[in-house]
C-alpha cells in the first residue's frame, strides 16, 4: 500500500517536471523575444538574457512605418479570415453529412478524407502551383484563399464530426417533425450546440493560415500581395543587424495567434474533452 503511494506520488512529480520543462522550452524563446524587442541593439548584444532598463517602442514604431508592413497585415487577415470561414461552413456541412445521415460509400469516403493526414503538404505543390496558373490567380489573395481552404480538411473534419455525433439525434426528428427544414435544424440547433468544435476547428484553421509560409512565398510575387510569414523572410534580411526592429516584427506577428486562443481556450477544452468522450 505504502509503496503504491510512493510510487503514484513519484509518477506524478515526474510528470509535472516534465510539464514545466515543456512550458519553459516553448515560452522561454518568445518572451526573451518580446523582452528584447523593448531593448537597444547595444543592450540585446552586451546583456541579451538582462531585463530591459526602460521601454523603448522605437522599434514598433519603425517596423509599422516600414513600406509594406500594413499592406502585408491587411493580406494575412483578410485571407486568413475569409479562407477560415468559407472553409468552416464547408466542413461543417460535411461532417454534419457524416454524422447523421447514412449513404452509400460514406465509410469509403471518410476514410479517404482521413487518409490525406498522412500525405505531406508539399506533396501537392507541383498541381497546386500548376493549377493557380493556369486560372490566372497567381499572385493574387484569391489564390491564397483558394489554397487555405482545403488545407484543414482532415482534421476540421475529425474535430466536427464529433461535435455533431455528440448531439441527440432525438433533438433532429423533434425538429422535422415541428416541419423545419434542413438548413434550419443545422444553422439553428446543431451550430449552436457544436460551438465548441466550431471554435477549436476554427482556430487550427486559422493559426495555420496565418502563420503558413510554404504557399504564401510560391504563389505571390509582389511585395503588395504578401503575407506577413512571407514579408517577414525579407525583413530578416533587411534586419539582419537591428535585432530590436526584428524582434519587434516577431512580437506583432505572433501577438494575433497568442490572443485568439487566450479568447477562446476555453471552447478548445471543452472541444477536446468532448471529443475524446464521444469520437
Amino acid at each position: 500500500m505504502k509503496a503504491d503511494f510512493l510510487k503514484r506520488g513519484v509518477t506524478q512529480i515526474v510528470s509535472y517536471l516534465v510539464l514545466l520543462f515543456t512550458v519553459c522550452i516553448s515560452i522561454v524563446p518568445l518572451l526573451w523575444i518580446v523582452v528584447s524587442s523593448f531593448k537597444s541593439n547595444k543592450a540585446i548584444l552586451n546583456k541579451p538574457f538582462a531585463l530591459p532598463t526602460e521601454i523603448n517602442f522605437h522599434a514598433y514604431y519603425s517596423v509599422l512605418k516600414m513600406n509594406n508592413f500594413l499592406s502585408n497585415t491587411f493580406n494575412s487577415v483578410l485571407i486568413s479570415v475569409t479562407s477560415t470561414l468559407v472553409a468552416l461552413l464547408f466542413y461543417a456541412l460535411a461532417a454534419y453529412s457524416f454524422a447523421k445521415f447514412d449513404f452509400a460509400g460514406k465509410r469509403v469516403l471518410f476514410i479517404l478524407f482521413s487518409v490525406t493526414l498522412l500525405i505531406p503538404g508539399h506533396a501537392t505543390a507541383q498541381p497546386i502551383f500548376s493549377f493557380i496558373n493556369l486560372t490566372g490567380l497567381y499572385d493574387t489573395r484569391l489564390a491564397l484563399i483558394v489554397v487555405y481552404i482545403s488545407a484543414g480538411l482532415a482534421v476540421s473534419l475529425l474535430i466536427l464530426r464529433a461535435s455533431f455525433l455528440s448531439i441527440p439525434r432525438e433533438l433532429d426528428e423533434a425538429a422535422y417533425m415541428e416541419s423545419a427544414s434542413f438548413w434550419q435544424v443545422f444553422f439553428y440547433i446543431n451550430l449552436p450546440l457544436a460551438k465548441a468544435g466550431l471554435s477549436t476547428a476554427g482556430i487550427l484553421m486559422f493559426l495555420g493560415n496565418w502563420n503558413e509560409f510554404f504557399y504564401g512565398f510560391m504563389l505571390t510575387s509582389s511585395a503588395q500581395n504578401r503575407t506577413l510569414p512571407v514579408a517577414l523572410q525579407f525583413f530578416t534580411e533587411q534586419f539582419s543587424y537591428n535585432y530590436t526592429q526584428l524582434f519587434a516584427a516577431l512580437t506583432l506577428v505572433t501577438l494575433p495567434s497568442i490572443i485568439l486562443y487566450m479568447l477562446a481556450q476555453e471552447q478548445v477544452q471543452q472541444s477536446v474533452v468532448s471529443g475524446g468522450v464521444k469520437g
